[in-house]
């Protein structure tokens, strides 16, 4: 094992065991100071994904001034927001995937959209219920084939194929084949058919989610609101936003990596900000109905996205690329261990989310999970100075190819061939690089300049390590000749 591996895995046992040694019969200045909740009473757990909810479009992260996100913004401003959270798999089965048990999308069986995932793995639904946890799904799955209906659209998906949510499930495989903004169907858990007509596809998931948070609970429940929205709608190729929405919106702010560059963007703006709209009114309704129900105090809320969207303006499609409007996501977390403003800059990855809700829940995560807990970058000083702030980044569909993500600097490398029938190559070639100090806009590629070839270098060797420790076998990674 590499020097550089080692120590930041030991760095990170360490810290661990003593986040979890501190969590001790929670007082109110431990949960001040962002401590673990006492193992006594556990947190109640909500996960709130928005589908390709670009992070720029969150006021609180201040770079966009047509965004309306009051209840996100007032989220950011009870809790912690990490200002530069990044997807390990930016597209949407992969990401989750990631997400839920912790481990790279090369190793869950789930590394392009389509495919099934490894039922062996423990998730984050199957390690909270043998905790005494209640998991429930409510949305979109998409880490199961389901049971096609006619025309081929997957739908139901088995029990065995829920990823340990097996207590409420009302969800779809794939949720943008099942419904359309204001029509269409989910199923329960015995896959019988809900469905709902005349009614925005949000304000109907969000009623779901009222439906459960309004019953009494026995046990801490685990909750996974997975919404579609801003997502396009995959057969009208755009997003659609609630009725009149759009027109509020006509003439918005359109970011800076954007503005420059061809896409779709122009047209479908509009639509993308009504969506952010009315996640942004679901959110404040799902915290409303927590605090109504007593259940706010103990329930650890996460806003969060799988990937991001750049309106076809890097690739054909809408993510699936290395740049911060893909693979920066929003996530901010509220509740037991996440009290207080405030916003934490440094680099995380969906592959981190499930470790840290299990050791702010105290609840051992297994040895198995590649992710480490962020949780000690809470109010935590020393943890944040030694934090790796690097991210490992794998491509898939629009290209075979891996990337490095640091504070400073994006260097990716990809499979020239265009090959995208398996999960890695064995020779990459240096694609894009980019300088995040003076280029946020990624507007600017390095790959291949003689000036930046020993930062290149540098980088390269740290990929290389990365691949190592997320089971991949050592590529060849060729020096670019060239640059645009």
């Amino acid at each position: 094992m590499s020097e550089t591996i080692q120590s930041r895995r030991s760095f990170f046992k360490g810290t661990m065991a003593a986040a979890v040694a501190a969590a001790v019969p929670a007082s109110a200045e431990a949960q001040k100071k962002g401590a673990a909740p006492s193992s006594a009473k556990k947190p109640n757990i909500i996960l709130y994904l928005a589908d390709q909810f670009r992070a720029d479009f969150v006021g609180a992260n201040g770079r966009n001034a047509s965004t309306r996100t009051p209840n996100i913004d007032a989220l950011a401003s009870r809790g912690k927001n990490f200002t530069h959270a990044v997807t390990n798999q930016p597209v949407c089965a992969p990401a989750r995937s990631v997400l839920l048990t912790s481990r790279y999308a090369t190793e869950t069986g789930v590394w392009h959209n389509g495919l099934v995932l490894d039922k062996s793995l423990p998730t984050l639904a199957s390690e909270l219920r043998k905790a005494g946890y209640t998991s429930n799904l409510i949305g979109k799955w998409h880490l199961a084939l389901g049971n096609p209906k006619a025309g081929g659209d997957p739908g139901p998906v088995k029990a065995e194929d829920r990823g340990g949510f097996l207590d409420l499930w009302e969800g779809a495989n794939a949720l943008e084949h099942t419904t359309h903004p204001y029509e269409g169907t989910i199923w329960d858990q015995n896959n019988q058919p809900i469905s709902f007509k005349d009614q925005y596809r949000v304000d109907f998931l969000t009623d779901r989610a009222e439906r459960f948070l309004r019953q009494k609970q026995e046990k801490p429940f685990f909750l996974f609101i997975s919404q579609l929205e801003p997502h396009q709608q995959n057969d009208m190729q755009r997003p659609v936003a609630p009725k009149g929405a759009a027109a509020r919106f006509a003439n918005s702010t359109a970011p800076e990596d954007l503005r420059a560059l061809p896409g779709t963007w122009q047209d479908q703006l509009p639509d993308y900000y009504g969506c952010i709209e009315a996640i942004d009114s679901s959110v404040g309704r799902i915290r409303r109905i927590l605090e109504e129900e007593n259940l706010a105090d103990n329930t650890i809320f996460v806003f969060f996205s799988d990937h991001g969207c750049h309106f076809m303006t890097r690739n054909q499609e809408y993510k699936r690329s290395t740049h911060n409007s893909s693979i920066r996501v929003p996530l901010i977390i509220d509740g037991p261990g996440f009290h207080g403003t405030q916003q934490i800059p440094e680099l995380v990855g969906l592959v981190d989310l499930a470790p840290t809700l299990m050791e702010a829940a105290g609840i051992p995560a297994p040895s198995t999970w590649k992710g480490h807990s962020f949780l000690p970058l809470v109010n935590d000083f020393e943890a944040r100075q030694k934090w790796p702030n690097q991210q490992l980044i794998q491509i898939s569909e629009s290209m075979t190819g891996r990337a490095i993500r640091t504070p400073d600097w994006t260097y990716c490398v990809a499979d020239l061939s265009g090959s995208t029938k398996e999960p890695a190559a064995t020779t990459y070639h240096e694609y894009q690089f980019y300088d995040q100090r003076a280029d946020p806009h990624e507007l600017v590629n390095l790959a291949g300049r003689k000036e930046y070839r020993a930062k290149a270098d540098e980088l390269r060797e740290q990929l290389k390590k990365l691949l190592a420790a997320a089971g991949e076998t050592e590529p060849e990674i060729v020096p670019a000749k060239l640059y645009p």
